[in-house]
């Protein structure tokens, strides 16, 4: 526990000292405002979109002593002048006896103590409020009186960012900052005359503010020969009251706390938010200033994550598995349904990215016993970005709703789509439908997307059509063996081939889709749809069974040659993981080549650290593979444990019945187990990275990428509904384990359709899976499928496996 420990009673992480390997962050808010606090009280905030309406400026590259965007200085006044103290160690270094940073849902705060001086402060976005609150309690731990100021610090980013941080010569000649005074609080604006609206950037606080600087080179001093560890300004007693009328616009306010007698505290909050005009920040103002007002604010935001929460808990032997399903993975899952891959430490977010039809259509299935509202509000975005001929747009913009075609725009003669995207959308809404029962869903008319056109002007189409073209483009779509063609990539984004290639990956997907839809049809009694759509699973899997089988495992694809990569015909990449796990999701493989095939992946692609994507690395730059073939052997696509694809094989040893397999796939890449090997690791403890480096780079064991990835979402499925086995279906909740041998059993805690149900399932013989029948409030009923009870009452399921 050298960086921190799991506080599982109040759903936190505590971390201990701001000294993390890399940069730990927390999200704040959603994305109507919000975004995210590291370690060290740096925050990137953002108003609607992250691209177009940034607010604090954070680089992540810059030094983690650095300032990145906001900060608080405190100011101890001493006979020879000031000493400044950082509670949050930063920019200052500011040595401590205490450092905590409690890393809960939607709330940060820290803990500084330095032997002087005790300081709490709570970091959030109210729930629907345009602004952070910074909570900030200093108390007087030494035995004679101190005197105090303390000195918030805000710096802005432009609102286009990506335009600040290419230097385009125009942004800071748009940016100003003014000061507005009322009878009792100072609110200090920031413009940035370029945005569309009149929104203005805000900063204040509840303390009277005596002074306030809103000029970087101002604050530093000495034409910004001053630094943030130091900045000249706060050597005299007051700030200069400058108002930036252009250039690098900051917002700091002089708060004189006065003097502090021994265990004597000070409170106060400031805020930093968007509004149309300062009255609307004095009213926010008002409506968070004092303790009982924040006191309420949190309490409203702990209330919605302990609801959240209480949709399903589990009680397993792994402590670290229950620290993840019970608190970290839903809560990392919600946050990753939120911002999809924007406003991330990691991504892009500057206007290249945006919602992803591939990752938010699988992010909203971590969320679904959650919050099936924000999910189904979220697929009706993501269908209003499909074309009419069936493939999808692969990003779009939530403030506007434009959308694009990712990374194949930079390539002239590629294929404009990705060949997988519109087939996620299948799983989600089977698995939305399964969870809530509201088949209404499928007969909503949403708009297809049709660029040029005013959303009135375009097509539209009820759920189930939007279901039905996409199913019905990858049909149509397809190469020389019968198989989907890939476009510009499937999920695999870095593998582009010249176009005429061939995704078995995106066939499997297509398998998956169509047995989801198939027994959705069934289940509506749609029986000419279902044999329609089952003549082509059963074609599809004839193609994959005839073209794709390697010997020992199935090929990844073909190129527009014919010649298979992922073969054993290859040099580099020879056997890819995501080729084996979902030929057993997609039921193509028969249980003879399955059972194979992920034999080959625990010989060929397992380290102790996770599954590899593929094996081995290319070791050049290949122009005929594409991205893929630019990282080193070892990293990210190129032979990295890419642990989004490991759930996938999870689930996979699930449905072949191997549940000690299955347990220590996921085990291996389960954060919360690595909390005492931090070190080799880097990153939190207490979310999934993207990726971790496999076992052919020198630095093997090192993740990154972390919080938004859809390892969150699928992780969270692969334990809850296959290694647990609680399963929605349409008529009923299934109870179909598929645990480790050792386990002598497990409780869940459900909430289904409106009934909560108690699950116990017992193990007395060891065995991995099979429920012949339950007991259901103490009757038997054969099979493993409990009934919707429609009442609110608590339902005790209990199970032996095998009995």
């Amino acid at each position: 526990m050298k960086y921190g420990y799991f506080d599982e009673e109040r759903h936190e992480y505590v971390i201990t000292t701001p000294k993390t390997p890399v940069k730990w962050i927390n999200y704040v808010g959603t994305l109507a405002f919000g975004g995210f606090v590291d370690q060290t009280g740096g925050a990137l905030l953002c108003k609607g979109d992250p691209a177009l309406n940034r607010i604090t400026k954070y680089i992540p590259q810059l030094p983690a002593a650095d300032f990145r965007g906001e900060t608080l200085y405190l100011r101890v006044r001493e006979a020879d002048g000031y000493r400044l103290v950082t509670p949050y160690f930063t920019p200052c270094l500011s040595p401590y006896t205490r450092y905590e940073c409690r890393v809960g849902q939607g709330v940060s705060t820290f803990v500084f103590e330095n032997g002087a001086l005790r300081v709490v402060t709570r970091v959030f976005v109210p729930q629907g409020a345009p602004c952070e609150v910074r909570d900030v309690e200093i108390t007087n731990l030494a035995g004679w009186p101190l005197t105090l100021d303390a000195i918030p610090v805000v710096e802005y980013s432009h609102f286009d960012a990506l335009k600040q941080f290419t230097n385009a010569d125009w942004v800071p000649q748009t940016m100003q900052s003014r000061w507005v005074q009322d009878a009792e609080r100072g609110v200090l604006l920031q413009y940035a005359f370029m945005k569309k609206d009149t929104a203005v950037n805000f900063f204040t606080a509840s303390w009277p503010s005596s002074s306030f600087e809103s000029d970087r080179k101002r604050f530093l001093g000495d034409n910004e020969y001053g630094t943030w560890a130091h900045p000249l300004s706060l050597d005299g007693d007051e700030l200069s009251n400058g108002e930036a009328l252009r250039g690098d616009n900051i917002g700091a306010l002089m708060l004189h706390l006065g003097s502090l007698q021994p265990n004597e505290s000070r409170r106060f909050v400031t805020l930093l938010g968007q509004v149309a005009q300062a009255s609307d920040a004095l009213e926010l103002l008002g409506r968070y200033s004092s303790a009982a007002q924040v006191e309420a604010a949190l309490a409203e935001i702990k209330a919605f994550w302990a609801a959240y929460f209480d949709k399903q808990q589990v009680q397993t032997p792994d402590a670290a598995f229950n620290a993840m399903l019970n608190t970290h993975n839903p809560h990392q899952c919600y946050i990753t349904k939120n911002w999809s891959r924007d406003l991330s430490l990691y991504q892009l977010g500057f206007g290249g990215r945006g919602i992803g039809f591939r990752d938010s259509s699988q992010d909203v299935m971590g969320v679904l016993a959650q919050a099936p509202g924000e999910a189904k509000a979220l697929m009706c975005n993501l269908l209003s970005v499909q074309t009419p001929a069936g493939s999808a747009m692969h990003q779009f913009y939530a403030s506007t709703m434009e959308a694009n075609a990712g990374d194949s725009r930079e390539v002239p003669n590629a294929p404009h789509y990705y060949s997988d995207d519109h087939l996620w959308m299948v799983l989600a809404v089977c698995a939305y439908l399964k969870e809530t029962g509201d088949f209404a869903f499928l007969r909503e008319e949403l708009p297809f997307y049709e660029e040029g056109l005013a959303v009135e002007k375009r097509q539209r189409g009820s759920v189930m059509e939007h279901i039905r073209r996409g199913l019905e483009f990858t049909w149509r779509d397809v190469g020389a063996h019968g198989l989907p063609l890939l476009g510009f990539a499937d999920w695999n984004d870095t593998v582009n081939l010249p176009r005429g290639a061939e995704s078995l990956f995106t066939a499997h997907l297509f398998g998956a889709a169509l047995r989801e839809w198939i027994g959705l049809l069934g289940y509506l009694g749609d029986e000419d749809a279902a044999r329609h759509y089952e003549a082509y699973y059963q074609e599809m899997r004839a193609r994959v069974e005839q073209h794709a089988w390697d010997g020992a495992w199935y090929v990844r694809y073909f190129d527009a040659q014919g010649s298979p990569l992922g073969s054993a015909k290859n040099q580099y990449g020879q056997i890819f993981l995501n080729g084996q796990s979902w030929a057993v999701l997609s039921g193509f493989a028969s249980t003879e080549r399955a059972e194979q095939a992920l034999q080959s992946v625990r010989e060929r692609l397992n380290t102790p650290r996770g599954v590899k994507l593929s094996a081995p690395g290319y070791t050049g730059f290949d122009p005929r593979l594409g991205g893929v073939s630019t990282y080193p052997p070892g990293a990210k696509e190129n032979g990295g444990i890419f642990l989004h694809s490991n759930p996938w094989l999870v689930i996979a040893e699930t449905r072949l019945g191997h549940g000690d397999q299955a347990y220590e796939y996921y085990r291996q890449i389960n954060p919360a187990a690595k909390n005492d090997e931090l070190d080799g690791y880097e990153c939190e403890p207490y979310v999934y990275p993207q990726n971790v480096l496999g076992d052919e780079h020198p630095q093997f064991g090192l993740a990154r990428n972390t919080w938004l990835s859809g390892t969150a979402s699928w992780m969270y499925q692969a334990a809850t509904k296959h290694i647990l086995g609680i399963q929605p279906d349409y008529d009923g909740l299934r109870i179909d384990p598929c645990i480790p041998a050792e386990w002598d059993g497990f409780s869940v805690r459900r909430e289904f359709r409106g009934c909560r149900y108690e699950i116990r399932v017992k193990n007395p013989r060891g065995l991995h899976r099979g429920v012949p029948h339950l007991l259901v409030d103490g009757a038997r009923i054969e099979g493993n499928q409990a009934p919707i009870f429609q009442d609110s009452n608590v339902h005790i399921i209990e199970a032996s496996l095998g009995a």
